[in-house]
């Protein structure tokens, strides 16, 4: 397992090789003994190059996790559970990841040398067995699952324009305002065409955008510019509101806040890496005032 770990990650039977100490021959006659053994090829090969199968990827994942179960149960019969060491693999949302979790991430690698850290930014729900993750910051309210949540805070959706735009076109003070303004949505969750407000989610206004894109940064920049209004997350604004380049509306017309989690697997033992990341995250989410507003102070 541990020989076809090292030639998928490496993508090659050589380069496995030298990072195991071993012969090109051996690794290759260790991979096809694992393939002869559980009746299915892991790799296409060509002359080329060397690539995952389908079930290839599938039994990565699972590999993956059997091995540093492995060695988290003989790091604790050694005594030596306490101390985090290994691969520390986390997924987030793109903006929330790159503003908060990777300044989290390099800080605890600083202090912890043995872990090394592995995080994927994505816009998506991730199933964290399927595809090896041990952890991942979900925005939003869980449905039931066996994963285990520590909630670390809440954000707001948040209607937003710049200074400079509400001075030519007005600032709007109903959700139906909206109608007459040029609207710029992402999209995604809080990119639908229909906008909901209020705590019971009953006023629903149509909008009828003027620029639609994928990415939340580029909706973001357009706002910045004066564009257009957007709705956008608090935390994705709140750098450009304490700056002054954006300001919120409509704030009394919100909706509830969405609770933000860290989650892992439920029902096996959290390693010592796993354990300590949540600790060292949730104290520094926590502790952020856009994550956690004061009260009196808005949220961004």
């Amino acid at each position: 397992m541990q020989v076809f770990v090292a030639v998928a990650r490496g993508e090659g039977f050589a380069a496995a090789a030298r990072q195991m100490g071993l012969s090109p021959p051996a690794v290759t006659r260790a991979v096809a003994a694992l393939e002869d053994h559980i009746g299915t090829r892991l790799f296409s090969r060509t002359t080329r190059n060397v690539a995952l199968t389908e079930a290839g990827h599938r039994y990565l994942a699972d590999v993956e996790r059997i091995l540093q179960e492995l060695a988290d149960a003989e790091s604790a019969a050694q005594g030596q559970h306490a101390s985090p060491r290994g691969l520390l693999t986390i997924t987030a949302p793109v903006m929330f990841g790159r503003l908060y979790i990777m300044p989290i991430l390099l800080d605890f690698l600083d202090q912890h040398p043995d872990v090394s850290g592995r995080l994927l930014l994505l816009d998506r729900v991730t199933n964290l067995l399927e595809e090896g993750m041990d952890l991942a910051l979900r925005i939003g309210h869980l449905g039931d699952s066996s994963m285990a949540a520590i909630r670390v805070g809440a954000v707001r959706s948040v209607i937003c324009a710049s200074p400079g735009y509400l001075k030519r076109h007005g600032v709007p003070r109903y959700p139906a305002d909206l109608e007459r303004h040029r609207v710029i949505v992402a999209t995604g969750s809080l990119g639908s065409h229909e906008w909901r407000f209020g705590d019971d989610d009953r006023l629903t206004i149509r909008i009828q955008p003027s620029l639609t894109c994928n990415s939340n940064a580029a909706v973001l920049q357009a706002v910045e510019q004066g564009w257009g209004v957007s709705r956008l997350l608090s935390y994705q604004v709140g750098p450009s509101v304490t700056a002054g380049r954006i300001r919120l509306v409509l704030e009394e017309f919100e909706r509830n806040p969405l609770p933000v989690h860290l989650v892992h697997l439920e029902g096996r033992r959290a390693s010592a890496k796993v354990r300590a990341f949540i600790d060292f995250a949730a104290r520094r989410l926590r502790d952020d005032p856009v994550i956690n507003p004061q009260p009196g102070l808005a949220a961004g």
